[in-house]
């Protein structure tokens, strides 16, 4: 059922021939996947969702109340044709449209309960040594049922017994994994190098992160939290460390990287210490973007923001204390007179 618009694309849309595609012409993102979300709520009703990213930018997303790609990106097209496109367009939403009822009628040989989710991705990835490595793999409920390897159906462990039986069913399909194989390994390496053409000079971009330093919630009676702060970022790759002198301090806790609304990334590194031993401490940022001047905040030192805050809290504070003088000799004048 997860392969339909997979032969459908096959024959839609004729793959080049499977030619080398070179990582390292490249910098950004080297793949691109395509993510299905599959809701049913129950028996009569339920959602699907698609979308198209290169790696963690979004560049396509589905209407699925008109049936119809949205392009979020001029460049998310790639080098296709608008006529290709709309064949695509259209073969996905026959696929979205026959899914449903397929899953619903094998409700009970797969034995789920309502509500439940399906998700599936598949792709294609450059990878150093002029190789391209495509991927399949379709999950339920965040389990993953199986994987697409070499041309055929890999039940995965944790699937069990509903992995075995989905595979089971795709083995009934001649020929099946043919198309599957010319549509991940030549078709989807095709699109990749044109949307990395169309889109170079965005996904090129370099943005150099701001970085500053703060203090958390102490984790520990007499201790520190010192929080280093990295952000607006591009792009993704990124290494921040917590130094004691010009050792990477093992303590050193990295948060989740988070986007930030201009694509730009943010992240948060953290680093628990016994109060008196901050001495000598500093945050240092590697970034594509900097070169090799890295960025490098020492612990005690004012950093920007401090230098900030400072900058309009003083100004505010010496004028309080002029005021209070003004007044109290006022009054003091006027108490004389």
């Amino acid at each position: 059922m997860l392969l339909l618009p997979l032969l459908l694309l096959a024959h839609l849309i004729p793959g080049a021939d499977n030619k080398v595609v070179h990582k390292n012409a490249f910098q950004g993102p080297t793949s691109f996947h395509v993510i299905q979300i599959s809701s049913f709520v129950n028996s009569t009703y339920a959602q699907n969702q698609g979308s198209g990213w290169l790696e963690d930018l979004q560049i396509h997303g589905w209407d699925s109340d008109s049936g119809t790609a949205i392009f979020l990106k001029p460049w998310s097209k790639g080098n296709f044709s608008d006529a290709e496109l709309t064949e695509v367009v259209e073969a996905f939403r026959v696929y979205f449209i026959e899914f449903t009822p397929v899953v619903q009628d094998r409700v009970s040989e797969f034995e789920l309960t309502y509500p439940f989710e399906i998700q599936a991705i598949g792709g294609c990835e450059m990878h150093s040594g002029e190789t391209t490595v495509s991927f399949w793999r379709a999950a339920l409920g965040g389990v993953n049922l199986m994987n697409f390897q070499n041309d055929s159906c890999v039940p995965a462990a944790e699937g069990g017994s509903r992995g075995q039986r989905f595979c089971a069913i795709l083995s009934e399909y001649q020929g099946i994994s043919n198309i599957v194989q010319k549509l991940l390994s030549n078709t989807c390496p095709r699109f990749l190098l044109g949307v990395l053409n169309a889109g170079k000079a965005e996904l090129q971009r370099q943005v150099k992160p701001k970085a500053w330093l703060s203090s958390g919630p102490p984790p520990l009676p007499g201790h520190l939290l010192l929080v280093c702060h990295v952000s607006g970022f591009y792009p993704k790759p990124v290494q921040v460390m917590w130094m004691k002198d010009e050792q990477e301090h093992p303590g050193t806790h990295q948060g989740d990287m988070l986007p930030n609304a201009d694509e730009t990334w943010y992240l948060q590194v953290t680093l628990d210490v016994v109060a008196g031993e901050e001495a000598n401490l500093n945050c240092r940022v590697k970034h594509s973007s900097l070169g090799s001047q890295d960025i490098v905040l020492h612990w005690g030192h004012l950093t920007s923001a401090m230098v900030i805050t400072l900058a309009i809290i003083l100004p505010t504070f010496i004028l309080l204390i002029c005021l209070t003088l003004w007044y109290l000799r006022r009054r003091s004048y006027q108490n004389i007179q």
